[in-house]
């Protein structure tokens, strides 16, 4: 039935063929996934929930706007991309997330949480300016339900005199279990009917910004879906609405329900290879033995950023805030001025809404908080939105900060060490895997690199990080091959650059290579530094936004190789 689906033949299909049209949705999404990887049980949990947004509206003259965006295959099935679905999150495929340019169902691109109540606010306000009549609906998890931007939008409600629905799915999940009081609110409201009253004078608050409340109700119940969704369509003519499900995460499959947090998202990695996150967790467990200052805080990613031990370990010196990237900053700023030794853990895509915070709460206070930026640099199948390539970039000119980039897991390990005896802010940004070690490292000093291969005084390499570094070999190797030895440097201070060492080179050609953006990168710290007196060819990624695919092929399709490397060197050697 998918392959042939269209709005108008789903419109005309009875509850039966409904129910048989979400049971192919979701082994189809459950074998692509296991094959492509992607967001498992969030979508499985979605499917008959967008089948009855699907029946009951008519889009995409009406607007869906999914927050985050992780849960939207069971809509790209229905909204012709069928034949394509077996490219979700390849290069070159349909996305993973709602894209504007890929689909006219698509009205919004979304990636990170909190923004599709803001987002459909100013669509409804654009639709009223412009006199046009459709239906905006936002499609929120309890888990961004936490986020604090949603409140900014509650509170402009009534400013803008617009009307939306907000559909509330309720799944008790983020990527892991959903923390807070919001959390325990909607609990209280997701209690069963002998619990009416306390409901209903709870479910006021949301009557406060503007919104009428409705629920709680199974958004698994194909059925009662479009039952709910028929009569509040009619109602959002004149007021907004908040509806409140609740859906099962993994729906239909017992290894997600079983594991909702697992399966959130399934890797398509058969590589062996270790992952920095692991260390981490590791490292400060052990620290955190003999060191009592030291806490751990993230939102709402702990067991993927590799702390679940520590938490189970040390409760209560682990702070899980929700997805609120910008209050867990401040909330370790705080404590560092109590007299406490944070580590904020976070995903470089995610670590940007925490700018103004880190530059003004940790830098400008020179507070010691650690900053444990995971997933830098190229993330791969998740896209643009998803890509840690800026970190380097915008911390690099905040002062008082000092960026580390380890050359792999041993040294990220000593890294960790290192930075349980320093005293000011420090950011230390890692891929999510290790899958090379570079031999023994010396000491950690601050802002000191290392020589890892001596030259023969022309050309030197300088790389930051475990990619940069594996490519940066990958050349020199292949350059060492046809009788040009090159040098070979650890740049794993960012800031400050080892100026020391910089002075003392001897080689006139440097070479950077970054796993981040040119602008405002490495390599542009390395060529401002020089001024014009060396010549600096910079290897790292172009002023765009890069799409999905794997890590190696979008570097190589991005010019930051081996490859790459090694052919600058050759073709200036020609000249």
């Amino acid at each position: 039935m998918l392959e042939n689906i269209t709005a108008a033949k789903l419109k005309k299909m009875t509850l039966k063929e409904l129910i048989a049209l979400c049971e192919e949705a979701r082994e189809l999404i459950t074998q692509t996934v296991l094959k492509n990887g992607g967001h498992l049980s969030s979508n499985l949990g979605m499917v008959e929930l967008t089948v009855a947004l699907h029946y009951v509206f008519d889009f995409p003259e009406d607007k869906l706007i999914f927050d985050v965006g992780h849960q939207c295959y069971t809509h790209k099935l229905l909204t012709g991309r069928y034949e394509k679905f077996d490219t979700i999150r390849q290069k070159n495929g349909i996305s993973g997330f709602p894209k504007r340019e890929e689909s006219p169902f698509d009205c919004y691109d979304t990636g990170h949480a909190g923004t599709s109540v803001s987002a459909a606010l100013g669509i409804a306000k654009a639709r009223d300016v412009k006199g046009e009549k459709f239906n905006v609906i936002a499609v929120i998890g309890d888990g961004s339900f936490n986020n604090g931007l949603i409140y900014e939008a509650f509170n402009s409600l009534r400013l803008l005199n617009t009307n939306i629905l907000i559909i509330l799915n309720d799944n008790g999940m983020s990527i892991a279990p959903t923390v807070g009081s919001m959390h325990e609110y909607l609990e209280i409201l997701s209690e069963d009917m002998a619990h009416k009253q306390k409901v209903d004078r709870h479910a006021k608050i949301f009557e406060r910004f503007g919104f009428g409340y409705d629920g709680v109700y199974d958004g698994n119940d194909l059925e009662a879906m479009i039952t709910r969704l028929t009569e509040i369509k009619e109602r959002i003519k004149n007021e907004s609405v908040i509806l409140h499900v609740i859906t099962k995460k993994g729906k239909g499959y017992a290894f997600c329900e079983d594991d909702p947090e697992a399966t959130h998202g399934i890797s398509n990695s058969t590589v062996k290879s270790t992952e920095y996150s692991q260390v981490l967790g590791k490292t400060l467990t052990r620290l955190a033995e003999k060191n009592e200052k030291i806490v751990a805080v993230t939102a709402a990613m702990t067991s993927s950023l590799g702390l679940a031990g520590f938490f189970e370990k040390y409760p209560n010196r682990s702070v899980d805030v929700g997805i609120c990237e910008e209050h867990a900053t401040i909330l370790c700023a705080s404590m560092a001025t109590a007299g406490l030794k944070p580590y904020y853990a976070v995903y470089s895509t995610f670590l940007q809404r925490s700018f103004d915070e880190i530059i003004i709460d940790i830098c400008e206070q020179n507070l010691p908080v650690t900053l444990c930026v995971d997933r830098a640099g190229i993330s791969g199948a998740d896209g643009e939105t998803h890509q840690g390539v800026f970190d380097l970039s915008f911390l690099s000119f905040i002062p008082n900060l000092t960026v580390a980039v380890p050359k792999d897991i041993n040294e990220f390990e000593k890294m960790i060490e290192f930075s349980e005896s320093f005293n000011a802010p420090l950011a230390i940004r890692y891929p999510r895997d290790g899958k090379r070690l570079f031999g023994n490292s010396t000491d950690i000093v601050h802002g000191k690199w290392e020589k890892l291969i001596e030259g023969d005084g022309k050309y030197a390499v300088l790389a930051c990080g475990e990619r940069a570094l594996t490519q940066a070999y990958v050349g020199v190797n292949a350059l060492e091959e046809v009788g040009i030895r090159v040098s070979v440097i650890n740049a794993r201070f960012v800031k400050p650059l080892d100026t020391d060492m910089l002075d003392k080179l001897r080689e006139k050609f440097i070479i950077t290579v970054e796993d981040n953006m040119l602008a405002g990168g490495f390599g542009s710290l390395v060529n401002g530094y020089f001024g014009g007196s060396k010549v600096v060819k910079s290897f790292a990624y172009a002023d765009a936004f890069i799409p999905q695919g794997g890590v190696a092929e979008l570097m190589e399709e991005r010019g930051v190789s081996g490859k790459a490397i090694a052919e600058y060197v050759k073709s200036n050697e020609n000249r």
